[in-house]
């Protein structure tokens, strides 16, 4: 019964599953237990268990509450498995989803000793060849890795953080188990298939492995950093190379206010609508501008500079989790939201189409109706109501409906306007996201589809252009070489084959026809010409140049296509 593709439960997991089978009835989940396949048969027994004699505590809690409790006694990684599952609104109900995005990434840390002997064995040498000074005591301490401030050579300030010990092995422990309780989940489960679990713990996979590589998050933190460089709205801290390892990363100390500290950041006199227009500002510039986002700035990422009050700026952390959008999806994403706020529901459907989020044989008329019916309701609130978060999620769960494939890069996008929206109406209620996007949203399209933006482009591309030119002969060369020595094979069936050849001899015939009917109009018509020399009518041309003519009109005739 439990078994995946490569094998059967291993003891280590069965213990691990017993472990979370425990933890899940302790919850009040074990309906969850007896749901499964396994157990379904024997689902009447569940009544009859000591723990179900009496209402338990647990059960006074909604169903959000308890499974959120439940996935942080399960350990970091099903935490940070219950974050992305917030984010997945496609699939849960709002209530679960809710409560799963308050999961709190906070775990003890691990000893500062411990610290200094990973650093020391991927420096090769002792900290203290690395670093002036190490503060042992941890400044953070997350599911991944915890922060430890240090200060390199000239008393340059850094922070450092080092992934805990063993973290990799436990992780592909229970995302391996994951795998298997969703493999399981799609084969017994009445939702599974519409669901998809094995592919939503994947797309986790891919996310949390990619967090265990310090280097690329560091690659993301200078790439952002380069794209923000002398702004005044968004500093990123600097990247200190030399000291950089796949489990070591060391960046700049930076020093601000958190962002969700509101209180502080009153004391402060710190301007809160600019601050609150700004992370609007930021978001749409990394989303149009740079296709290149920050895809966690929840509030713990999040610090202000508040050096100079009346003009706030935010302060980046922990890179670790970067989206990024193609060409193609910044267009329509930015149509999409001008359609919507001039209500032009067709468009979006048709942007959806278009784009192939959805399938190209969804009828317009049917997708614009659903989009209207739960978009209009939200034009009755004032528009600094409006939630441009909420809008995409309606509108990604209406066209679930048409069989929308899951987007990752929009996911993440979606969870990244929550986070902003959520953040900047914290720090002003009467943010209004539509008059601080519009604008922004209307010149990015004007100067995309504009002539600078097309010289722009031929400018970009010109020399690669220049620079392939020469080599076109002897590509084509190639190409010919290959197509006669076989190497290039093209395998069409019998028929489709015959059929080619009759549009190929009919295409031939038509062709033939064509060149000799226009060539003989021509020469009716020179002869005509010639004779309109003389005074006579046109009734009188020679005979010989109505017949020619008449001849090439008949040919043309005979050459123009027809449906069958």
């Amino acid at each position: 019964m439990f078994r995946r593709e490569y094998g059967l439960f291993r003891p280590a997991q069965l213990l691990r599953l017993l472990h979370i089978n425990r933890v899940l009835v302790r919850h009040g989940l074990d309906d969850i237990i007896f749901a499964t396949h396994l157990f379904r048969p024997i689902g009447f027994l569940r009544h009859l268990l000591p723990w179900n004699w009496a209402q338990r505590e647990a059960l006074q809690q909604s169903r959000g509450e308890r499974i959120r409790l439940a996935l942080e006694d399960l350990g970091p990684i099903f935490v940070k498995f219950g974050q992305m599952l917030s984010t997945r609104r496609d699939l849960l109900p709002d209530d679960i989803a809710l409560e799963l995005a308050r999961l709190q990434d906070r775990v003890p840390p691990f000893p500062g000793e411990q610290a200094r002997t990973i650093i020391a064995k991927a420096y090769g040498q002792p900290v203290e060849a690395v670093f002036t000074a190490f503060d042992a005591q941890p400044l953070a301490s997350a599911s991944i890795a915890q922060v430890h401030a240090a200060q390199l050579a000239g008393d340059r300030e850094v922070v450092v953080k080092v992934l805990r010990p063993g973290i990799e092995k436990v992780i592909r422990r229970d995302v391996e188990l994951l795998y298997i309780i969703a493999s399981l989940a799609q084969r017994y489960w009445g939702e599974g298939r519409r669901l998809r679990p094995v592919e939503v713990v994947a797309e986790y996979e891919k996310t949390i492995i990619d967090e265990l590589d310090l280097v690329r998050e560091a690659a993301n933190a200078s790439q952002l950093r380069h794209n923000f460089q002398g702004s005044p709205i968004l500093y990123v801290p600097e990247v200190s190379w030399p000291q950089t390892r796949r489990n070591v990363l060391v960046m700049e100390r930076i020093r601000g206010i958190p962002v969700g500290d509101i209180a502080e950041l009153r004391r402060r006199g710190v301007d809160l609508k600019k601050l609150s227009e700004r992370g609007v500002e930021i978001f749409f510039t990394q989303v149009f501008r740079d296709s290149f986002f920050h895809a966690d700035m929840h509030p713990g990422n999040i610090f202000v500079n508040a050096e100079n009050p009346a003009d706030p700026r935010y302060i980046a952390v922990d890179f670790g989790i970067i989206g990024t959008l193609n060409p193609t999806d910044q267009h329509y994403l930015a149509e999409n939201f001008l359609a919507f706020f001039h209500r032009d529901y067709r468009r979006v459907a048709e942007l959806h189409i278009e784009s192939g989020w959805v399938p190209a044989k969804t009828r317009v008329d049917e997708f614009e109706s659903a989009i209207r019916t739960v978009s209009e309701p939200i034009f009755d609130r004032p528009l600094k109501d409006i939630s441009f978060g909420g809008f995409l999620l309606t509108l990604f769960q209406t066209a679930r409906r048409f069989n929308m494939e899951v987007q990752p890069q929009l996911v993440l996008l979606q969870k990244t306007l929550l986070n902003i929206e959520g953040l900047g109406r914290q720090l002003d209620p009467d943010l209004d996201l539509w008059k601080t996007a519009k604008p922004f949203l209307e010149t990015w399209m004007r100067d995309r589809v504009g002539p600078q933006s097309v010289i722009k482009r031929i400018r970009y591309y010109f020399p690669r252009w220049v620079d392939q030119t020469p080599d076109l002969p002897n590509l084509i060369h190639d190409l010919l070489r290959k197509a006669n020595s076989g190497e290039i094979m093209v395998q069409l069936q019998k028929q489709e084959m015959d059929q080619l050849r009759r549009e190929m001899r009919q295409a031939n015939r038509r062709n033939f026809h064509s060149a000799v009917g226009a060539a003989l109009i021509v020469s009716a018509a020179v002869i005509l010409g010639f004779n309109s020399l003389q005074p006579t009518s046109l009734s009188q041309a020679p005979l010989l140049a109505w017949v020619l003519g008449g001849i090439g009109v008949g040919l043309l005739l005979s050459a123009w296509p027809t449906d069958s």
